[in-house]
């Protein structure tokens, strides 16, 4: 997925997939600025905002990465061109005088700890697909994955514990001579109803 004209539901959705095999071809710094400056125009609640993005790139950050990852993501991820760390900003809420100026919603979150990380979590998750859809988006191929140890995540690249990892995305071109077969789908009527 080369491609970087406007976007198909084939390059987004119908033949997308999560790669594990990458072609040794750097992605440029100023594409990353791009994926974001794209991906942040999505909604979230109350404009809130509250994911982070780490792209790991460089060799001694993806040595940082490699220990908190399960077996079977450590060689894809450290020959991916870019890992992104998707995390969320516990104190998300702290932006929301600027970022939501209808009303005054900092002290509601302020005072509800459990609706604050609901909120962030939820949305943070939300964001982190945003970015995926631009990446793919802008002619980039994915590979989100969730086998990694937060907790070791976070004490590497997030000691203060203001941010907390949810998910890791891998980035760059595929090799797409070494891709899976494709897993099958759930049916419409197995997932959704219309009441």
């Amino acid at each position: 997925m080369t491609a970087t004209l406007a976007p198909t539901l084939e390059q987004l959705f119908l033949e997308a997939r999560t790669h594990s095999h990458w072609l040794d071809k750097p992605v440029p710094a100023e594409l990353l600025q791009k994926i974001y400056e794209t991906a942040r125009w999505a909604p979230t609640a109350m404009n809130s905002q509250p994911a982070r993005f780490v792209f790991v790139v460089s060799p001694e950050a993806k040595d940082r990465l490699e220990p908190t990852l399960s077996e079977g993501n450590r060689e894809k991820t450290r020959l991916a061109p870019v890992t992104v760390i998707v995390a969320t900003d516990t104190r998300f809420y702290e932006n929301l005088p600027t970022q939501f100026p209808a009303y005054d919603a900092k002290p509601m979150f302020e005072a509800n700890a459990d609706m604050a990380r609901d909120t962030a979590v939820r949305n943070s998750t939300l964001q982190g697909a945003y970015l995926l859809l631009a990446a793919r988006a802008l002619g980039l191929d994915a590979g989100p994955m969730s086998g990694f140890d937060p907790a070791a995540v976070n004490a590497e690249f997030f000691p203060d514990g203001r941010f907390q990892a949810n998910f890791l995305i891998n980035l760059g071109y595929a090799d797409h001579s070494k891709v899976y077969p494709r897993g099958p789908r759930l049916a419409f009527e197995e997932v959704a109803s219309v009441l």
